[in-house]
């Protein structure tokens, strides 16, 4: 059965080129990898959100009544703050599920044998987990 392109046989084999391959991402350098850069921003995020958490839990305890200031009559809260309270819980538990999720990527994204696990994110997950367990049974 003849072609139906008479061209098909004038074909010029210096200009054939072979498809160029993707970069195996085990040998890609890992500041460049896109999901990498993502675990890291996500980690960066969780850990300025454990950062904001304690400023708002200090503002959120009660207040630490002293002997000296019975003795002088001085008031103080002896509460936690529902405004403060709320915002504290809203932030460790975007925390736990941020450091989760970056967990998760970055063991799905981890193949090359220098790559560490990363204790970082494990300890913020357990920071995170611990004080919320707190606060509920305290609260």
């Amino acid at each position: 059965m003849p072609n139906k392109d008479n061209n098909a046989g004038n074909i010029d084999v210096s200009e054939l080129r072979m498809p160029e391959r993707q970069v195996d991402r085990r040998k890609k350098h890992r500041n460049k990898d896109t999901l990498y850069r993502i675990v890291v921003a996500l980690n960066i995020v969780a850990w300025t959100m454990l950062v904001s958490a304690l400023l708002v839990f200090h503002y959120a305890r009660p207040d630490f009544i002293a002997g000296v200031q019975n003795y002088w009559g001085i008031d103080g809260r002896d509460f936690w703050s529902q405004a403060h309270l709320d915002n504290l819980l809203l932030l460790l538990q975007a925390c736990l599920i941020i450091s989760l999720s970056a967990i998760v990527l970055r063991t799905r994204r981890s193949r090359r044998k220098s790559d560490s696990f990363g204790y970082n994110l494990l300890v913020l997950f357990v920071i995170s987990i611990v004080s919320l367990a707190t606060i509920y049974t305290t609260v």
